[in-house]
């Protein structure tokens, strides 16, 4: 397993793979299909969404029903993408603070070109 500086995320990914391995389902835990299973919940975020105003999805969080659906469907990402991190080796922390590193490289703030030329 990934060690990761967060120790609630550890803690979670493995009692995802420890779940998994006493029903036996790390055999159908591939990458393929938990990217697939991964695609089907966050498909299953958007549907809540789907037909809302910008405005409603705002407030989607006000209705205890509505909310129940979000956050499951949240923990269902979240559980599919923990688990293909554990399966390919990625680290997701460190994954997500590279990719913000590259992406202020490739976007700076506005002006900041200008800033960095005048020194």
């Amino acid at each position: 397993m990934t060690e990761h500086p967060d120790p609630g995320l550890a803690l979670l990914q493995r009692r995802l793979a420890e779940f998994a391995a006493a029903r036996n389902w790390q055999p159908y835990h591939t990458p393929k299909n938990l990217v697939a299973a991964l695609s089907v919940e966050a498909s299953e975020l958007v549907e809540i969404f789907q037909w809302l105003t910008p405005e409603e999805s705002a407030r989607v969080m006000d209705d205890p029903g509505t909310a129940h659906r979000v956050t499951d469907e949240v923990a269902d990402v979240l559980a599919y993408l923990l688990q293909l991190c554990e399966v390919l080796g990625v680290d997701p922390l460190a994954a997500l603070a590279a990719k913000i590193d590259r992406n202020e490289r490739r976007f700076p703030l506005p002006g900041a070109e200008d800033q960095q030329s005048e020194h």
